[in-house]
């Protein structure tokens, strides 16, 4: 079709607009839109882009730019974050709005849904008070098609004054039409013409006082009747980017002051909260005009369907229960399905190492280095991979199908209250959820929450749903010591209703901890937010697990590996560096035990977590070799070997429930620390999200030792 991609690598801009060029006949294309109405899709079909996509609002947060390359001409989209206007409530409707109102793209094209095109106008209309450089994409099309909704783009185009064209981003049709449109706007200057949306009489005789004064100060660098509107109702946030884009407060100038206070004797008496009730009443009043003149509905119960589905997923009665059985379901065939993969990974890894073992030596290196490389660093990430690599590669494929198929936000809603109790945002319910595969991914993805206080509670709080790094230790202590007197065919659903029991106790810890942060450092009321709920679709199959694969999987797998290599280097030195023949790591070990068994674990399992640091897949393999002494990681060839070698060296069921609980709760692994560094900006935060799972998890098995003593002792 005439259409080529090019990856330009993330170009990540917040309140920022210098979106490089690489040369002058480069065009510059905002991509705006609604929450859902698949922007990034479509962004990643035209740029070739992997930026991950998915089924609920909110998950561009900061502008992402790739290039297009069409007709010999580039083209450098920037995804703006998903906004409903540019009245802004929300970071990322500010995010949205500066760069549309001040970063000077060459062209907007906004996208919207077809199914909900009437919401959705509210924004075109926004923007082209703006500037009329603007292309509208009307995409899911093919979703309206099979909700029998007709649109008239021919009609709509001609209401809005602008080129319209109809797409089904997913499927990729109608993307060559898209870019011939944009083509023809920024290379051949097709005209357009401007539409004027009518407010209340008092608000147009306002801006009438207003636009020659401001049309003087802006001059041709921003359309003088919008900033007129916006004068008006004006926050902080937008007077702070006029200021940066004129360089002059504009509402310290002097004849803008005598005009304001003037409306506001005069004609805008009532409050500010009417003022922009009148705003919004002229926008929604004509989408609801031209959307009468554009849509046909044949069937009128069209979402129908969906709502029946919510009735049964978001009740109070069963929304809940159905939440944890679909996460038992997804935890069953993670476990069971993970077994013989990570078995047939594990033997075909350690079989290179005895190789690699092998040719080391045949070239001359010394034992010891030969040694360092392969039983310290290699053997470490081999354990790392061949543990990690196969249940991620089933549970987030299936994480993803819930969230391409709509159920994500269902969640967030059925959640919403309990966080809302907790004086916590609804949003860190899915915040929550995606630290289930990685907690350093459920940081960055704390975003999505606009207040900084929740964002920031939410932050502090992700690291008590156990990551993919941590079901290892748990599944294996599960089995040995609680499931393993099961029959065989049981074994399984017993692990996993177990371990859905300690994903539930995290997520109750969760909301505790939060509750306690709203009340003490991070005070402050639970803000509101809407919640758009998607339609249902069908999950793209092929999609999903492609994407989850290369997204999701291999990133995370890639960043326990760099983070593993080094850990395997420092457990091989203190196993093997021996002070009157005992190694550094039983020194370490013996100095924490007497701690360690006030909290119902021994020195080698607080070493093993200590040391686990880097990656938390490494703690079951540290406390086997300290064990052992063996001075390298060992593997076992079944689970009873390990039980009998734990229960050998003092384990007895409240040691592995102690195990558990410090593995549920204790510090994020050093990825996560560094993630939340970055995200929060602040040692101090990163040092209390370290110390706050900690310091709780040492208390939780201090008090639970503590009372099963005491209740043996009474016996």
């Amino acid at each position: 079709m005439g259409l080529t991609s090019q990856d330009s690598g993330m170009n990540v801009v917040k309140s920022n607009f210098n979106v490089k060029k690489n040369s002058n006949d480069d065009k510059i294309i905002a991509v705006a839109g609604n929450p859902n109405v698949g922007k990034s899709t479509l962004f990643n079909a035209l740029t070739g882009m992997n930026q991950h996509t998915g089924n609920w609002p909110g998950k561009t947060v900061t502008n992402a730019s790739g290039v297009c390359r069409y007709k010999d001409k580039n083209f450098i989209l920037v995804d703006l974050p998903g906004t409903y206007s540019l009245m802004a409530n929300s970071v990322e409707e500010e995010v949205a709005r500066d760069f549309i109102c001040f970063g000077n793209p060459d062209l907007v094209t906004v996208v919207v849904d077809a199914t909900c095109l009437e919401r959705n106008l509210n924004l075109v209309l926004q923007i082209l008070e703006i500037t009329n450089r603007v292309v509208v994409c009307v995409n899911l099309l093919d979703e309206a098609e099979k909700k029998k909704i007709v649109i008239d783009l021919d009609e709509l185009s001609l209401q809005l004054g602008v080129p319209v064209v109809g797409t089904s981003a997913r499927s990729k049709k109608g993307i060559d039409e898209l870019m011939q449109e944009i083509y023809e706007m920024t290379f051949m200057n097709k005209k357009t013409y401007k539409i004027k949306s009518n407010y209340d009489e008092k608000i147009e005789r306002a801006v009438e006082l207003l636009e020659p004064e401001v049309k003087r100060i802006v001059g041709d660098k921003i359309n003088a009747r919008w900033v007129s509107l916006r004068l008006l109702d004006i926050d902080g946030p937008l007077k702070n980017s006029l200021l940066n884009c004129l360089n002059i407060d504009i509402l310290e100038d002097k004849e803008i002051k005598l005009i304001m206070q003037k409306i506001k004797n005069e004609i805008l008496i009532e409050k500010d909260d009417y003022i922009r009730d009148l705003l919004v009443e002229g926008i929604v009043g004509r989408a609801e005009e031209i959307y009468g003149k554009c849509v046909v509905l044949k069937d009128k119960f069209y979402s129908s369907k969906d709502r029946k589905i919510d009735k049964i997923l978001t009740s109070k009665a069963t929304g809940i229960p159905i939440m944890i059985a679909l996460l038992f379901v997804i935890f069953w065939i993670t476990l069971s399905g993970a077994n013989y993969p990570s078995e047939l990974l594990s033997n075909g890894l350690f079989f290179i190492q005895d190789k690699l073992t092998i040719l080391l030596s045949n070239i001359g290196v010394p034992i010891w280095l030969n040694d360092m490389l392969v039983k310290g660093i290699y053997r470490t990430v081999a354990w790392v991979v061949s543990v990690m690599l196969p249940p991620m590669a089933i549970f987030f494929p299936l994480f993803t199908l819930l969230e391409d198929s709509g159920y994500l936000p269902r969640i967030a809603f059925n959640l919403d209250k309990y966080f809302k109790k907790a004086c916590a945002h609804g949003k860190q319910a899915l915040t929550m959820c995606m630290g289930f595969g990685c907690n350093a991914c459920g940081v960055i993805g704390c975003r999505i929450i606009d207040s900084p206080r929740e964002r920031l509670i939410a932050i502090l709080t992700n690291n008590f749903v156990p990551c993919n790094g941590r079901f290892p230790t748990l599944i294996s202590i599960i089995t040995m010591f609680f499931a393993g007197t099961i029959m065989l065919p049981y074994q399984s659903f017993v692990s996993t209703l177990i371990l859905t029991g300690i994903i539930i106790l995290g997520v109750f810890v969760t909301l505790v901890v939060s509750k306690i942060l709203s009340k003490t450092l991070l005070k402050g009321v639970p803000s509101s937010f809407s919640l758009e709920m998607p339609p249902y679709r069908r999950p793209q199959f092929l999609k999903v697990i492609v994407r989850s694969i290369f997204d999701r999987t291999l990133f995370v797998l890639g960043r326990a590996v760099i983070v593993a290599a080094p850990a395997g280097l420092l457990i091989w030195l203190l196993s093997n560096i021996f002070i009157n023949d005992v190694s550094i790591l039983s020194y370490c070990a013996n100095f924490l035990d007497p701690f360690a068994r006030l909290i119902g674990l021994d020195g080698i399992i607080l070493m093993a977590f200590i040391l686990g640091f880097p990656a938390n897949e490494i703690v079951m393999p540290i406390i086997i070799m300290g064990y052992l002494c063996t001075g390298n990681l060992t593997e076992f060839s079944n689970l009873d070997e390990l039980h009998q070698l734990l229960v050998g060296n003092g384990w007895t069921w409240l040691t592995a429930t102690c195990t558990m609980l410090f593995s549920l709760m204790h510090f994020p692994c050093g990825t996560t620390c560094l993630t939340i560094k970055k995200e929060t900006g602040s040692t101090k935060w990163t040092v209390i999200s370290f110390l706050l799972p900690t310091v709780i998890g040492i208390l939780t098995c201090f008090a639970l030792t503590t009372v099963v003593r005491v209740v043996e002792a009474l016996i």
